[in-house]
């Protein structure tokens, strides 16, 4: 039987998570836009610098910093502002974002994923009208970016990711 289109555009985006460099969660997001994937992202430290994985520890581990807190003291770009930074808004306008989590010891699939705020206000202003969330192998969550805007939870104190 034939993959369905959106869990083949979350499986590619799952195998574009085994690239994160992170040691708490492996993120990969793809960009789609009319059938055709228009950027790739995982997350990772800038370019040039050492990765988590190159150094064996992460800083927010280390500081007992609890998810969803202080992403200043993160080495790490995310996967969704990594796929957005390499396409062009006009590509994005429209576009659905494609985004899996895997763990980082065996690889499942993590549920229950979620942009954190900041990546939200960039899915925003890119224009990308929806993300599509990994759960599990053939499951998933479809978001309407308009329900971001709506419910700005950036004004209630609830955080993500």
């Amino acid at each position: 039987m034939r993959r369905d289109k959106i869990n083949y555009y979350l499986d590619i985006a799952q195998t574009v998570a085994e690239r994160s460099t992170c040691l708490r969660k492996k993120y990969g997001s793809i960009i789609v836009k009319n059938d055709e994937i228009i950027a790739t992202g995982y997350t990772g430290a800038p370019r040039g610098r050492k990765n988590c994985s190159d150094l064996g520890f992460c800083i927010r581990e280390k500081l007992n910093i609890p998810r969803g807190e202080h992403y200043e003291m993160c080495r790490s770009v995310h996967s969704e502002t990594n796929a957005i930074i390499s396409a062009s808004r006009r590509d994005m306008i429209g576009a659905t974002l494609y985004m899996a989590c895997i763990s980082p010891t065996d690889g499942s699939p993590l549920p229950n994923t979620t942009s954190c705020l900041m990546c939200k206000r960039q899915i925003i202003n890119a224009g990308i009208q929806e993300v599509v969330v990994r759960d599990d192998r053939d499951h998933y969550r479809i978001i309407s970016v308009e329900s971001w805007i709506k419910d700005d939870d950036s004004l209630s104190g609830k955080f993500g990711y």
